[in-house]
């Protein structure tokens, strides 16, 4: 059985995070993911949604076997509790793919890295919480 690990913030889901997730179980049996904690997401703006309320709403998709939350200091003890064989990254995360091989190496994991392919937005979608964020405040406020 083949186990993958998919791994994100997933605030405000939208067909993007719907099409990462669906390439990340297309390729393997089993798929875990792992909802950033709000308080470790520095490379963007904070989540709109709670903890819980991301981790639950990643949870009820079909495709989703186990959502997790992520460790509030080391991002890798859920890595090594689920011990992958596939980290499936978004196409556009910033994870360096080379320097985390290494991290992963370093403590005993043999883990291959993937990328998912981009999911172009039809004329009608947004596949970007802030983007969505964006349209509510134009169109809200």
């Amino acid at each position: 059985m083949t186990t993958v690990v998919a791994q994100g913030t997933f605030d405000l889901l939208h067909p993007g995070h719907v099409h990462y997730l669906s390439d990340a179980a297309a390729m393997g049996d089993r798929l875990h993911v792992i909802v950033a904690r709000s308080r470790n997401v520095t490379h963007k703006e904070t989540p709109v949604l709670s903890n819980r309320q991301r981790r639950e709403m990643v949870g009820a998709l079909a495709i989703v076997d186990e959502a997790h939350l992520g460790h509030p200091e080391d991002i890798f003890v859920p890595i090594e509790r689920i011990d992958p064989d596939i980290i499936v990254l978004g196409h556009d995360q910033h994870h360096d793919e080379d320097r985390l091989t290494e991290a992963l190496r370093s403590r005993g994991l043999d883990t291959e890295i993937r990328r998912a392919s981009e999911r172009e937005a039809r004329a009608d979608e947004l596949c970007s919480t802030g983007r969505i964020v964006d349209r509510i405040v134009e169109q809200r406020c």
